[in-house]
């Protein structure tokens, strides 16, 4: 009995593993192609990566490259860049238009980029604050005014500039009253920096008020 049982075993082994190596010739290559997908997969991430970087890095340089040539404003047109980049090199073309007196150039660009939905928030507004500063007198005041106050909303990234902007309005238009509590708003606030700071000072004191009055 010990000697047929061992021969059923014997067999039984054989049986299992000639079905294994059957299995694995038949399905076998599908773990091969498991494998290969999660090693060219991560080498496909890997070098997304890369060229990512190398792209970014090219970019940079390509920005650089131009707010250091004899002509910026000519050099910053020929950036090729899509996308958001593309918003990007439009911002810094208008900071530069803004130093070539070419107000209307950087209007342009600065309203391209406060039009552009798929844009940050933060971007978008940054573009419209330059573009409020830009304008001055020369935009809509009803239109100026709205922009401002939407701006100025207490948590808004440009909160600061915006009421900056703000007093001096009212100082243009003969509202010390308003001017100074403008002024006043913005040594409140936290964050301030040192110029501004000063600034809003200098803006209390030329109005006649106290900076240190509540």
């Amino acid at each position: 009995m010990d000697q047929t049982d061992s021969f059923i075993e014997e067999v039984t082994e054989e049986v299992r593993r000639d079905r294994l190596f059957a299995i694995f010739k038949k399905y076998g290559w599908i773990g091969i192609v498991a494998i290969l997908a999660v090693v060219g997969g991560s080498a496909w991430v890997e070098w997304q990566k890369s060229r990512e970087q190398a792209a970014a890095e090219a970019f940079g340089d390509a920005l650089l490259a131009a707010v250091q040539s004899e002509n910026p404003g000519d050099a910053l047109s020929t950036v090729s860049a899509e996308g958001q980049r593309a918003d990007v090199v439009k911002l810094m073309a208008a900071a530069q238009a803004v130093q070539d007196d070419k107000a209307e150039a950087a209007l342009a660009d600065l309203q391209a980029v406060a039009a552009d939905a798929s844009l940050p928030a933060s971007l978008r507004d940054l573009a419209r604050l330059k573009a409020v500063i830009v304008a001055g007198d020369k935009m809509d005041g009803a239109k100026r005014v709205a922009e401002l106050e939407d701006l100025a909303k207490p948590g808004g990234p440009y909160r600061l500039m915006a009421l900056e902007q703000q007093a001096i309005d009212a100082m243009a238009a003969g509202d010390k009253d308003g001017a100074i509590a403008k002024a006043r708003e913005i040594l409140a606030e936290d964050g301030v920096t040192s110029g501004l700071h000063e600034r809003a000072t200098q803006l209390i004191v030329a109005l006649g008020g106290d900076p240190a009055a509540q």
